[in-house]
């Protein structure tokens, strides 16, 4: 099994015809992601990679049957391209777009709770299910699959943790980065909540960053729902206060967020920290 995406998920590209988001359809593709369409409006009715692609979302759904939706717009589109995906009852999708002003994802976030839509994103790389299905920018051929969830907030530390893993001959069932901004879709507790309930992910790991309080609410959800063991790393653990680091939600602000704060609270409730990325299969 997986969580969020496998080989039968019906992905459409929005910007499909854009530099990048034609070049992670085409990666899709090969990985072997079920990509069936695209979407950029005033393009319908040319086809990309043997897709066909359209000018709305929901008429790309009602004629691909699409339920997830990957973005590579520009900023100023993204927020609207969510909005446009979660209009037409796309079940998820996936934003890679970073730089997207934190008001105009107040107004996402605002839509998306009265939806039944998940958002995974802004500001991510997206999740990949190994031998299945990838969503995003994360290379597939980093990861196998196996019995480990991957969850985190840094995109190219995901990629090392999971190499990592690899390296060891510890597969995974699905890989997901978050992402790191303020306002965002899916959270660490989300992603827990799923891999507990899945049947073939046996342990987890979880990799945090400085800044906020995202890894202490996770900590707290390990503790009083979790039945399976959790490996984290935080990153960021020589940061300066007060100076954004990565993503926009990186910041240590008044001591609160820091990386000692998130290790201890990990430790305090019977979660190994790692001290680096390849240190996790050890842990595990």
């Amino acid at each position: 099994m997986a969580i969020l995406i496998d080989r039968n998920t019906k992905v459409l590209v929005t910007g499909i015809t854009g530099k990048q988001g034609l070049f992670h359809t085409r990666q899709m593709i090969e990985y072997g992601t079920n990509v069936v369409g695209g979407v950029t409006p005033g393009k319908g009715g040319e086809w990309v990679e043997g897709k066909p692609v359209f000018d709305t979302v929901i008429a790309a759904k009602e004629a691909t049957g699409a339920n997830c939706a990957v973005i590579f717009v520009p900023p100023r589109f993204a927020a609207d391209s969510m909005l446009e995906a979660i209009d037409a009852g796309i079940e998820f999708i996936v934003a890679i777009t970073e730089g997207i002003p934190v008001q105009q994802m107040m107004k996402v976030r605002a839509v998306l709770d009265q939806s039944t839509s998940k958002l995974l994103g802004a500001n991510c790389p997206g999740l990949l299910t190994p031998g299945q299905s990838k969503v995003g920018i994360m290379p597939g051929f980093i990861a196998k699959p196996g019995p480990v969830g991957v969850v985190s907030r840094s995109g190219t530390l995901t990629y090392e943790a999971v190499f990592a893993l690899t390296e060891r001959g510890i597969g995974q069932t699905t890989c997901v980065g978050i992402g790191g901004d303020p306002v965002n879709g899916m959270s660490f507790i989300d992603v827990l909540q799923m891999f507990e309930e899945d049947a073939d992910t046996e342990k987890v790991v979880l990799i945090g960053e400085i800044g906020g309080t995202d890894e202490q609410k996770a900590a707290d959800f390990i503790k009083e729902h979790m039945t399976k063991p959790v490996v984290a790393f935080i990153a960021g653990q020589r940061a300066p206060e007060g100076k954004t680091m990565g993503h926009a939600g990186a910041i240590i602000e008044g001591g609160v967020g820091t990386a000692a704060e998130k290790i201890e609270k990990f430790n305090s409730v019977g979660v190994k920290v790692a001290s680096n990325p390849e240190e996790i299969p050890d842990l595990l």
